[in-house]
Parts: structure tokens; C-alpha cells; sequence
């Protein structure tokens, strides 16, 4: 059988595994067929000394957009992901492919990772992107991957108890039938210690809590949704593909922790094996 073809549109560094550079991997060592779309090509993360590199020219990542439809990848894809945009002239161009994806391939399912802030940073992308992806992204999603700060600046409420991400989830205005996974969540009654990733959609709303390490690190939620899309595109439903993709960021995590790296680390053989097994 063809696997299935994934667009992935997203950062990419030189350095590291953030973006692309965390995402592409493990969807290809799971078996999927990844198309890459840098929106960014930057040298290494903001966490270093210097960065160098730059959003990618909107005429020249249009270019690329075109070259996509002329071999046909929209049409036979079944999974298109984006994440981090750099310039909003990137983020319109954005917007118009996978609308217009979406109408010519009915069977496509896009995975929307609003990448904008978090809450030791806040917003770290302009408002004009952050209105991009709330107006013009979000409602063509049919999976989305916001963390609490993401959601609070999406609709404006905090969350805090279980039952402010229903009402949040509503005012996102994604897609008919559309699935939320709120990722990173210490809700009140989330257990001491824990993380928790909820997932909300038609069926109704479920918990996956999982152990809170003490790292802080650039590609996790990268990398977290290019598993998400690996388990999905390997046949699982999407609780079994949050709690697979929660067990290998944590592997991950922890072995970069383990190495002093500053971001994710990719290396570990038990997360390739679990990889290369799904």
C-alpha cells in the first residue's frame, strides 16, 4: 500500500530539532511520506547567542506552494500539518493552500499547531500572525494542538478548571466536527506531579495525564504533534495517538536532559524502535 503523504509546512533549522527539524522524523520513521515546506530557515533556535537565517521570502514560499500543486500533493495527501509562520504575508499563503487543499480533497485532514506563545514568554509571534492563525487557520482545522496560553489568547478566557476548555473549544470556531487537543494543561484537579493533554470533539472530551519532567525545551510541541500524525497516519484512533505521542516526547525529554542539550534530542533508541514498531 502507498503511505500516506503528509505536508508539512513549519520552521526548519540547521541546528536542532525544532519545526520541520522535529516534526519530519519521526512521521517518516513511522512510515509516512513527508513533503517539508520551510516557512523559517533559521540556523538554531532563539536560545543561542546569535541566530541567523529568516522567514522565508513570501514570492519564493509561494513558489514553492505552486510547485506542491503541480506535482499533484494536495490532492493525494492525507494529512496536512502547520506550525510555526514567520512573516504574515507567509501566514496568508498559508491559509489560501490549505483552503484551497481542502476543498479540491475532501478526505484531508489538517492538523493545526497555532504556534504563537507560551506562558513564560507570552506572544512571540506579531498579533497580525496570531490573527492569521485564529481567523483564517483555526477554522479550517479538523485537529488542533494549542497550549493553555494559546487557547487563552484565542478566545480571551483562562483556563484553569476542566470545564473552561469546552467553552473555549466552542469559541475557536474550528471546522465541523473538528478535535481539540489541549496540550501542556495543569488544571486544578490535574494530580500533583502530572501533565495532562484533554481531548474534546463530537464524542466528547477525555483526559491523558502523563509525568511532568523538569525541563523546559525548544521542538516539544513540534515534535509532539509530528508523532500525533505518525500514530494517526499508522491507524490508531486519536486518544491512542496523544498517549503514544506523550510517551515519546517524554523519552525524548528525557534523553535530552540527560545529554545538557537545549532542545529535543531525536537519538534515543527505544523512540526510534517504538517508531519504527507503530
Amino acid at each position: 500500500m502507498t503511505p500516506p503523504l503528509v505536508i508539512s509546512i513549519q520552521s526548519q533549522v540547521v541546528l536542532g530539532h525544532v519545526g520541520n527539524s522535529a516534526a519530519v522524523f519521526p512521521m517518516q520513521a513511522a512510515g509516512l511520506e513527508v513533503a517539508q515546506i520551510p516557512t523559517v530557515i533559521f540556523s538554531n533556535t532563539p536560545d543561542y547567542p546569535t541566530l541567523r537565517g529568516r522567514a522565508m521570502p513570501a514570492d519564493f514560499f509561494a513558489d514553492l506552494l505552486r510547485g506542491a500543486w503541480e506535482r499533484g500533493l494536495p490532492q493525494r495527501a492525507a494529512y496536512i500539518v502547520t506550525g510555526y509562520i514567520g512573516s504574515i504575508e507567509v501566514a496568508g499563503l498559508v491559509a489560501e493552500f490549505v483552503a484551497r487543499a481542502k476543498a479540491e480533497n475532501r478526505a484531508l485532514i489538517y492538523l493545526c499547531d497555532p504556534v504563537m506563545g507560551d506562558d513564560a514568554p507570552g506572544l512571540y509571534v506579531p498579533e497580525a500572525i496570531a490573527a492569521v492563525l485564529k481567523d483564517g487557520l483555526l477554522p479550517l482545522a479538523d485537529i488542533a494542538s494549542p497550549n493553555p496560553f494559546e487557547i487563552g489568547y484565542l478566545t480571551g478566557r483562562q483556563i484553569a478548571v476542566l470545564d473552561d476548555l469546552p467553552r473555549a473549544f466552542a469559541d475557536l470556531r474550528m471546522a465541523p466536527g473538528a478535535r481539540l487537543i489541549a496540550t501542556g494543561c495543569q488544571l486544578q484537579d490535574t494530580p500533583e506531579g502530572m501533565l495532562e493533554s484533554v481531548v474534546l470533539g463530537p464524542d466528547g472530551l477525555s483526559r491523558h495525564p502523563v509525568p511532568r519532567l523538569p525541563v523546559a525545551m525548544a521542538g516539544t510541541g513540534d515534535l509532539f504533534a509530528g508523532l500525533i500524525t505518525a500514530a494517526l497516519g499508522r491507524g490508531r484512533d486519536l486518544a491512542q495517538a496523544v498517549e503514544f505521542a506523550q510517551a515519546q516526547t517524554s523519552r525524548a525529554l528525557a534523553r535530552a536532559a540527560s545529554l545538557g542539550a537545549k532542545e529535543v534530542v531525536l537519538s534515543d533508541p527505544d523512540f526510534r524502535a517504538a517508531l519504527l514498531t507503530l
